[in-house]
């Protein structure tokens, strides 16, 4: 198995630990599930951005954040939409939060080793 999949997995739990901690919270203190996304989804970006770039990718080049902010914003819709679709069930918003990063963690891994740090991994081969 590759070192730096291995890798994205480990910073990408303490990502999800510090992004879910973030949300819950948010929702904790009754503030609506999508201003808790969107708050917890700046937070974690600016936090993701330093741990996956300079952990897992070798990367210190500040200028990757817009792509990396892109990507954060796609799955930040999709993962709107799932809340959504989950609120509409009357399903735990815990819970859903929970699920949805089975669907955004292979997403946001998938577009930042080809549309993020592409060069970074292809420099290193």
């Amino acid at each position: 198995m590759n070192i730096k999949f291995i890798k994205y997995i480990m910073v990408g739990i303490i990502n999800t630990v510090f992004g879910y901690s973030v949300y819950s919270l948010l929702i904790f203190i009754d503030l609506h599930y999508s201003v808790a996304s969107l708050l917890a989804t700046l937070v974690g970006v600016l936090f993701n951005f330093k741990t996956i770039g300079s952990i897992v990718f070798k990367a210190n080049d500040n200028s990757l954040i817009i792509k990396f902010i892109a990507v954060y914003s796609f799955t930040y819709f999709v993962n709107l939409v799932g809340l959504k679709i989950f609120n509409s069930f009357q399903i735990n918003l815990y819970l859903a939060g929970f699920l949805l990063l089975i669907i955004c963690t292979p997403i946001s891994y998938y577009l930042n080793n080809q549309f993020v740090f592409h060069k970074m991994m292809n420099a290193e081969k």
